[in-house]
């Protein structure tokens, strides 16, 4: 006879192991990665380092990396940490700074992930309904007296950008620390990186996923003072940047500007025209900044099915705040656009 005597603690138990396996499709538009390529240089450094000597452990302070993100942000080399993707930035950071049973304020919908690391991290996750425009409440966030606040800008899975002015009221008015998520700034084009040093209390997460279309690496990072990058660092551990990672991304970010201007002046001229295909069979997709659309629907689990029998995958939102049943879809090439405004104007029919 055996008897479990494993009980995961109250809050930690109901969370669900995160898993999206979207299938054999013709396009993936679910998980917001570049649909135009990956960063040249970053894909030149990979197959170069395959004949270097993978036994060695990379550098424990990603050097090389923080030094090209120092220079590339304006901000000195030990106000950039490096992890693995900016999620478990995101991570270590709740681990560092807070004692558990604390809040954790967060506009909502906003990323998945950030009520699930506050919840594994022993805090307590906090959302505030946007408003009706996907804007962030600002006063109702700051109500909560949470001593970290988290917004995504542009947010995630809206694609709706905060306002300056607000978010400037936010940042002097934060009891505390405020997390601002910038995965998707470059197709924005505003980051607060410089400020979040000069501030103290804010710690900007940026990402390789998206704009660089290297999400395979897992590679993102965080930009803040010196102090709060030192104490976020000892949650972290060693090593969570692996060495062809941290080679692919310096090449990157040295090299690849040219590209990378030239790739988000696509998605923006995509994303537009997007829209507009969407708004001519009927639907009205959030007014994003990202590199996707946030579409709401009547039926998010139903729409997503259609559209994956044509062979396109995108990421369902169902019974969202404030927006109810939302379909998030990435910007991809002509083709795909055609493909998901064909199933959806069957939909809509």
């Amino acid at each position: 006879m055996t008897t479990d005597v494993f009980a995961p603690r109250p809050g930690y138990r109901d969370l669900m192991v995160y898993r999206v396996e979207a299938g054999p499709v013709d396009f993936d538009l679910g998980d917001n990665t570049n649909l135009f390529g990956s960063a040249p240089s970053a894909r030149q450094a990979v197959i170069e380092w395959a004949a270097g000597d993978p036994a060695k452990y990379p550098t424990p302070g990603i050097g090389d990396l923080r030094a090209a993100l120092g220079e590339w942000q304006g901000v000195e080399p030990d106000q950039v940490l490096g992890g693995c993707g900016s999620n478990d930035v995101l991570d270590s950071a709740m681990r560092a700074l807070v004692e558990p049973g604390s809040k954790v304020a967060f506009a909502a919908p906003t990323f998945v992930m950030t009520a699930h690391f506050a919840a594994a991290n022993s805090l307590v996750p906090v959302p505030v309904p946007t408003l009706a425009d996907g804007t962030p409440d600002i006063d109702g966030l700051l109500a909560t007296g949470a001593p970290i606040i988290y917004l995504a800008t542009p947010n995630n899975p809206s694609g709706v950008v905060s306002d300056p002015a607000a978010l400037d009221r936010l940042l002097d008015r934060a009891p505390y620390l405020v997390f601002l998520d910038e995965a998707y700034v470059e197709f924005a084009g505003s980051s607060r990186a410089r400020e979040a040093v000069a501030r103290g209390n804010v710690l900007v997460t940026r990402t390789f996923s998206k704009a660089w279309g290297l999400a395979g690496l897992r590679l993102g990072y965080g930009i803040g003072s010196a102090k709060l990058i030192r104490e976020i660092e000892k949650a972290r551990g060693p090593f969570k940047v692996n060495a062809l990672a941290e080679r692919a991304a310096t090449a990157a970010v040295r090299r690849d500007q040219e590209w990378l201007a030239a790739t988000i002046a696509t998605v923006r001229t995509e994303r537009e025209s997007f829209a507009e295909g969407l708004r001519r069979i009927g639907f009205e997709p959030l007014s994003s900044a990202a590199n996707f659309l946030g579409v709401p629907v009547s039926d998010a689990p139903k729409a997503a099915d259609l559209l994956a029998r044509r062979g396109v995958a995108v990421r369902a939102f169902t019974a969202s705040p404030v927006f109810g049943d939302l379909l998030r879809i990435t910007v991809g090439p002509p083709e795909a656009q055609r493909r998901v405004i064909d199933g959806l104007a069957e939909l809509s029919r």
